[in-house]
C-alpha cells in the first residue's frame, strides 16, 4: 500500500504543472487577443473626418491630445517700432572755434578729447592784424583825449571874450570826429575779443584764445607753428556732452507713427542689458535723396559720460495701436498665398479661415480681419488638419 502511494505522487505532481502550465498559456493568449482587438479598434477611428469645410476629430482619435485650443484674446498696447540710430553732439551746445584773425599759433594748450571750462586758454597766436587792431584803439583814445582837451580849451577862451567862434566851431569837430574813430576802433577790438581772443600784452602782439564755453575737444585742425589764413576755418570744436541727440533713420513709410515729443527707449551695443530714455525733439521736414529715410533727433541727458558721439544706438517707438484681436503665432498657417487659422465653430470640429495679420512681436500677432475676441483658434499642432 505504501508503495503504491509513493509511486502516485509523481503522477499527480506532473498533472498539476500540466495543469499549470495550460493556464499560463491560456492568459496569455486573452491578453494578446485583448491587444489585437484593441488595435483593431484603435485602427478603425480615423484622424479626423472632412464634411465639406468642417474637420471634426471624432472620439478616440490621438489628434485630440496633439491639439492646443484657446480663445481669441485683445491687444491694446503700443506697437514697438525699433530703428537703429546713433549718438551725435547737440548743436546747440557746439562751439567751433574760429581765428579772430589771421595769423601764426605759437602754442597750443589743449589736445583733442580733452575737457575744457569756460574761459580756459586754448591756444596763443601771433597776428599783425590784432596788434594793428589795439594799435588803432590806442591812437584813437589819445586823439579822442586830445580833442576833448582842445574844445574844453576853446571853450575857456570865448567865456574870456577872446577868441574867434569858428575855432571853437572847428575843436568840437575835431572832436566828434574822434569820438567816432574811437567808437569804430573800440567796436573792431571788442569783435575780436568776443571771439574768446586777449591781448597777452600791452602791444597785442601775442594773441590768447579761450573757450568760450565748457565741454570736451571733439575737432581739432590745428597745431603749434601752424598759420591760421582763413579766418572761416574752424581751429577746433568743443561740444558740451551732457545734453546729445540720438538720429534715427525712419523710413518713409513709418513716418507718420512718429511724433515730436513721443518717448524713446535707447540701447547701445555698449551697454547690454541697459535701457536709457529720450524724447523726440526733432523731425527732419525733408528726406535723405539716398536712404529715402528722415533724421529723427531724440534728446537725451548724459549727465555720467556713457553716451559717446558716433555710438551705435537702437531706438524703439512706442507707437499707439487700436484694440486689436491677437493670437500665437504658433495658429498661423500659410494656405496658397494667404494666411489662415482653424477656429472651432463647435467641440472639436474646425473650419479654416484666412486672416488678415498686422504687427507681429514678442511671439503673437495682431489681427486685423477674419477673427474677433473670443473666436476659439487652433494654436497648436493646426498643421496636422492641413491634409
Amino acid at each position: 500500500m505504501k508503495n503504491t502511494i509513493l509511486q502516485r505522487k509523481p503522477l499527480t505532481i506532473l498533472a498539476v504543472g500540466v495543469l499549470i502550465v495550460a493556464g499560463i498559456a491560456i492568459a496569455g493568449f486573452d491578453r494578446q487577443g485583448k491587444a489585437a482587438a484593441a488595435e483593431a479598434s484603435a485602427e478603425a477611428v480615423p484622424n479626423f473626418v472632412r464634411q465639406g469645410e468642417r474637420i471634426t476629430i471624432p472620439a478616440g482619435s490621438p489628434l485630440r491630445s496633439r491639439l492646443a485650443v484657446q480663445a481669441v484674446s485683445s491687444l491694446d498696447a503700443a506697437h514697438t517700432l525699433e530703428l537703429p540710430a546713433q549718438v551725435e553732439a547737440d548743436p546747440a551746445h557746439t562751439t567751433n572755434i574760429l581765428p579772430p584773425v589771421t595769423g601764426k599759433v605759437l602754442e597750443l594748450k589743449v589736445g583733442l578729447g580733452d575737457h575744457v571750462r569756460k574761459g580756459q586758454l586754448l591756444l596763443v597766436m601771433t597776428s599783425g592784424d590784432f596788434a594793428q587792431a589795439t594799435s588803432d584803439l590806442q591812437k584813437a583814445r589819445d586823439a579822442l583825449q586830445l580833442a576833448k582837451r582842445i574844445v574844453e580849451r576853446q571853450r575857456g577862451v570865448q567865456q574870456a571874450g577872446a577868441g574867434a567862434a569858428k575855432d571853437l566851431e572847428q575843436a568840437e569837430s575835431t572832436y566828434t570826429q574822434a569820438q567816432a574813430e574811437f567808437s569804430r576802433a573800440d567796436t573792431r577790438l571788442k569783435s575780436l575779443n568776443a571771439s574768446g581772443a586777449t591781448a597777452a600784452d600791452s602791444g597785442g602782439q601775442r594773441l590768447n584764445l579761450v573757450a568760450p564755453a565748457s565741454g570736451s575737444i571733439t575737432a581739432l585742425s590745428i597745431s603749434a607753428g601752424q598759420t591760421a589764413n582763413d579766418a572761416t576755418a574752424s581751429l577746433m570744436t568743443i561740444a558740451n556732452l551732457e545734453q546729445l541727440w540720438i538720429t534715427a533713420n525712419v523710413p518713409e513709410n513709418l513716418l507718420a507713427a512718429v511724433k515730436k515729443g513721443q518717448p524713446v527707449a535707447i540701447r547701445l551695443p555698449a551697454y547690454p542689458g541697459e535701457q536709457f530714455h529720450g524724447t523726440v525733439s526733432f523731425i527732419s521736414d525733408i528726406l535723405q535723396p539716398d536712404t529715402r529715410r528722415s533724421l529723427v533727433r531724440i534728446a537725451v541727458a548724459n549727465p555720467d559720460g556713457k553716451f559717446k558721439p558716433n555710438m551705435f544706438a537702437n531706438a524703439a517707438f512706442a507707437v499707439p495701436q487700436a484694440v486689436e484681436p491677437v493670437v500665437p503665432t504658433s495658429a498661423l498657417l500659410m494656405n496658397n498665398d494667404n494666411t489662415t487659422v482653424f477656429v472651432e465653430v463647435a467641440p472639436w470640429s474646425f473650419v479654416r479661415r484666412t486672416v488678415e495679420t498686422g504687427y507681429e512681436e514678442n511671439g503673437s500677432a495682431r489681427i486685423q480681419t477674419g477673427l474677433h475676441v473670443g473666436d476659439r483658434v487652433v494654436t497648436k499642432g493646426g498643421v496636422l488638419l492641413n491634409d
